[in-house]
């Protein structure tokens, strides 16, 4: 039986994803879902070990739970998925089958780490962007544009339009995004193997719901959705297995400061940088996760 924390208008449930969807979340009342579920590469999440006995095993739990995922989804609902490089095909085949897939977004990353030494080494993560409706969704474009680096930076005039002028300063992203991993250091780190950026989350959040939403997150980890839902006055909803990590959403989504009489306090960060020695050079440890595995 899965334990409930609630706050403000923000749900922690500590348990399983699926049996939480199936038993605690009623059909066509959520948002948005953010969907970042264990890749089944071998990773280890405090007490959980992220492999399965074989690929067949891992896709046919994935499908039940996006089978929830799509019942408590409103009818103008919006859902982002992401999974590994090796997984996404099977993603890809059975959701365009149920929803409409709006596009197909690569968030890439930089590497210092240690690469791929007999293959081209994953720089990348893909998350599909679907809704139940192609014509009814939520899609704030005003709120997620950037700067557009062509025209508009060197004052260029955009004749085909019918009264010549300048290019347009902003323009919406296309679906490639970039957007530094976290790291040790940064001041949102948490103790955490996959942890995502604020920034990634809050381009979705922005685009895909507004104030007063129900933004749902089954595989919760850091808590980095419902933190940011909470940040831009959404309600959200959060499952996770590890107390662990459910203890960082009592701290970073409740503002709690403990939890049973244990202190809830955010990782320590080195205030010093330590150089090593590497054939003979210095250089410096950037983060605890630093190794690129396939995803």
């Amino acid at each position: 039986m899965a334990e409930k924390y609630e706050s403000e208008g923000n749900l922690i449930f500590w348990g399983d994803a699926l049996q939480v969807l199936s038993e605690e979340i009623a059909s066509e009342s959520v948002d948005l879902i953010f969907l970042d579920p264990p890749y089944n590469i071998g990773k280890k999440f405090a007490d959980f070990h992220d492999k399965w006995e074989s690929e067949a095993e891992y896709i046919s739990w994935a499908y039940q739970w996006l089978d929830e995922c799509m019942r408590v989804l409103k009818p103008d609902g919006t859902m982002y998925v992401m999974a590994s490089t090796q997984a996404m095909p099977y993603f890809d085949l059975y959701l365009r089958q149920k929803l409409t897939i709006l596009s197909r977004i690569v968030w890439y990353y930089d590497s210092s780490g240690v690469q791929a030494r007999k293959y081209f080494g994953s720089l990348y993560e893909p998350i599909l962007y679907c809704v139940k409706d192609k014509n009814n969704y939520i899609f704030n474009d005003q709120h997620i544009k950037i700067p557009a680096k062509t025209g508009a930076e060197r004052k260029l005039i955009d004749y085909r339009k019918p009264v010549p002028s300048l290019y347009n300063t902003e323009k919406l992203p296309g679906n490639v995004w970039y957007f530094p991993r976290v790291r040790y250091r940064m001041a949102e780190y948490e103790e955490h193997p996959t942890q995502k950026p604020e920034a990634l989350l809050e381009r979705m959040i922005l685009a895909s719901s507004n104030e007063g939403s129900i933004v749902l997150d089954p595989f919760a980890g850091t808590f980095t959705t419902a933190a940011v839902a909470r940040r831009y006055l959404r309600n959200s909803v959060s499952i996770e297995s590890q107390l662990k990590y459910c203890k960082i959403g009592m701290r970073r989504v409740f503002g709690w400061g403990e939890y049973q009489g244990e202190k809830l306090l955010p990782p320590q960060k080195a205030h010093s940088k330590h150089p090593h020695k590497v054939n003979g050079s210095d250089f410096i440890q950037e983060s605890l996760f630093d190794v690129d595995s396939i995803s």
